[in-house]
């Protein structure tokens, strides 16, 4: 048994070598090219004072190139970490503070913030930049690298080995959650593991190679997972060109490369598509989806509307599960064309249980609202934090759970129903709302787009609930009709008092709401 990933796709890349690996725009890259540029990178890396344990930054959008610096890294027993593109250089030295790395690979229009935030916390951090030259004094060419290194000799590795998920830190400064390799591929599990190397090569070879689209940015979890899980099944992960969502993109390369399984991050993202496909076929010249076995989501809510209007476009699986950066395997619900489907509302996960404060299990069909924990093969904790470590996977019944804080209740047929964060709830005269809960309630009308509720002071509630609130193309919808039909669904408490308009919702690269910039456009827009 073998549960390091460089170890895994080196036996892959010998079996498997002339099949497709990575695809971005007209770059394709066979396993055994994708294997060589990885150990002629590791080489490079390990001639710069890279080795194991050695922490490298990786800063770029998805691309062939990002694959080849995390191989690189793991088969050096380096520790690969995803740094966020958009950070300016205050959150770039948090980073380089907290994870020390001992080089950073990056794309060249980032490297003015990346040098001087490697000025500022004073790191001997080496610079490579993805182009094909050196940009600057101090910085290092990736190709150049590639082409004067001879690939990197086979070691032995192990499962132990890790890599670092900063969170997008939504609620604080990034945490970088530390992932055995072994954790990575065993997520939801207790005693099942990954079968013998030569195995699960021999099933590789076998089986039809498959083929997922990952658009969601590979510094998140959801795309780091759902490339290096597609690897380490021997598949073909294939890149979006556009650095934002692109619709028309999306639905070509499903079409082209006959994509089997795409994720999606809620309804921000979901609708554009859904949009685009309700387009094409009102024209006549509907996308071919028939290759696509499942559509996931994660993370975010995911409204039972546009699920079936998806559905509607293929013969596919809908597959909503709770997962976070820090675990996975805490519910899921799944559903075919003509099945039964509703928002938020899933099954509890093999692991998984709800808990309240003192960590005992709430009482089904109580009303109680608790927390969602889950238990398996975890993360080992936050990196340099242990006291927030301890907070988040704690012990309960002997056994350590992870609890990111996401709010539930559980019904009496065991049925879970997501309020959204212990963080994101808005205490208005003494209530508690859950934003999530109110945003799919307004998400529900068929002229809005998007939107995102937070808190603003008021005098009399203390705090009042404010919608911020996109729409459709071509739709209207007043202030007053976004209140009443969040009342017909929702508890006067929970009604907006106020809803802002704008042309776009604020997040994040994923989709992920970025609640302190809807803040601020509520403020100014109100002021």
């Amino acid at each position: 048994m073998n549960e390091n990933f460089a170890t895994v796709w080196e036996a892959l890349a010998d079996a498997v070598g002339e099949r497709i690996a990575v695809v971005h725009g007209p770059i394709e890259r066979s396993w055994r090219e994708f294997d060589e540029r990885a150990s002629r990178l590791a080489g490079a890396l390990s001639a710069l004072g890279v080795g194991r344990g050695s922490f490298v930054a990786i800063d770029m959008w998805n691309c062939v190139e990002n694959l080849e610096t995390m191989f690189a890294a793991f088969k050096l027993r380096a520790v690969p970490f995803n740094v966020n593109f958009r950070y300016r250089e205050t959150e770039l030295s948090y980073i380089f503070k907290d994870a020390k790395p001992d080089a950073i690979v990056f794309d060249p229009i980032l490297s003015d913030r990346i040098t001087a935030a490697k000025d500022y916390v004073g790191l001997p951090m080496r610079q490579i930049s993805i182009g094909p030259r050196a940009i600057a004094p101090g910085v290092l060419s990736m190709e150049e690298l590639i082409d004067a290194h001879q690939p990197m000799p086979r070691i032995e590795r192990d499962g132990d080995d890790e890599v670092v998920i900063y969170t997008g830190g939504t609620t604080g400064y990034p945490k970088g959650v530390v992932w055995p390799h072994f954790a990575c591929m065993n997520q939801n599990s207790l005693s099942e593991r990954t079968p013998p190397l030569a195995d699960h090569v021999a099933a590789v070879v076998a089986a039809v190679q498959p083929r997922a689209l990952v658009f969601p940015p590979l510094m998140h979890g959801t795309g780091f997972f759902g490339a290096t899980l597609t690897l380490t099944d021997g598949g073909c992960v294939v890149f979006c060109e556009s650095r934002s969502l692109n619709p028309p993109e999306i639905l070509r390369l499903i079409e082209q490369y006959q994509i089997a399984s795409f994720s999606v991050v809620g309804d921000a993202v979901a609708k554009p598509i859904l949009d685009e496909l309700d387009s094409a076929a009102a024209a006549g010249h509907p996308y071919d989806l028939s290759s696509v076995q499942f559509v996931n989501n994660t993370g975010v809510m995911w409204s039972a509307s546009v699920k079936k209007a998806f559905l509607k476009h293929g013969n596919f699986q809908v597959r909503d599960s709770i997962n976070s950066t820090e675990g996975a395997g805490f519910a899921m619900a799944e559903a075919g064309d003509g099945e039964a489907i509703e928002t938020a509302r899933f099954k509890l996960g093999q692991f998984a249980r709800v808990v309240d404060e003192n960590l005992q299990d709430v009482i089904p069909g109580s009303g109680q609202v608790g927390f969602l924990v889950a238990g398996g093969i975890l993360p080992k904790g936050y990196l340099n934090d242990p006291e927030k470590t301890a907070r988040t996977w704690p012990i309960i019944d002997g056994k350590r759970y992870v609890m990111p804080g996401d709010m539930a209740t559980v019904e009496e047929d065991g049925t879970v129903v997501l309020l959204g964060r212990g963080s994101e709830v808005i205490n208005t005269g003494g209530e508690k709302v859950f934003v999530e809960e109110v945003e799919q309630a307004i998400l529900s009308h068929p002229a809005t787009s998007d939107a995102l509720v937070i808190g603003l002071p008021d005098e009399r509630w203390g705090t009042r609930v404010t919608a911020v609130v996109s729409l459709r193309q071509g739709a209207t919808l007043t202030e007053r009709e976004v209140i009443d039909h969040v009342g017909g669904q929702l508890a006067d408490y929970k009604r907006p008092r106020q809803v802002v308009f704008v042309d776009e919702v604020p997040r994040s690269p994923t989709g992920k709401a970025d609640r302190p910039a809807a803040k601020k456009l509520a403020t100014d827009s109100i002021s």
